[in-house]
């Protein structure tokens, strides 16, 4: 099973901002107890239906009473934005019972990219902010 299994655990990291998905994951990958074993950015490559996430297939150390074992974990690191759309689109087409009718999936076509509008204007708007802070 742990051959096969690429999420055996996993862990959500929610962020304000995209540019703090890649900080998370820089540093969490720069770890020594952290062995990356695959990395799908789906923020710079979306899925087909919108979808937006930073995903982080590593093994980690898991401390047992007699020895460490040595745990594949899939990090899946967002916005706020994204992991809002996510949570909407997972409710809506992985647990409605028929097929989702092609104009709610259109409709949450425009949701991501309102999504993504939103997480990069808030980070435009933060970084304006911080730069009024620089003499």
């Amino acid at each position: 099973m742990r051959a096969t299994m690429h999420d055996i655990a996993g862990i959500r990291v929610v962020c304000s901002f995209i540019a703090d998905s890649y900080r998370v994951a820089d540093m969490l990958t720069r770890q020594g107890d952290v062995s990356v074993i695959e990395v799908k950015d789906y923020i710079k490559s979306p899925k087909p239906n919108g979808y937006k996430s930073l995903h982080l297939i590593v093994d980690v150390p898991v401390f047992m009473s007699d020895n460490v074992e040595q745990v594949r974990v899939e990090i899946q690191i967002r916005t706020i934005a994204m992991d809002f759309w996510a949570s909407l689109e997972h409710k809506i087409y992985y647990k409605y019972a028929r097929d989702v009718p092609a104009e709610l999936l259109a409709e949450l076509g425009r949701a991501a990219d309102v999504a993504n509008e939103l997480d990069v204007t808030m980070e435009r708007l933060h970084d304006e902010v911080r730069a009024l802070d620089t003499p």
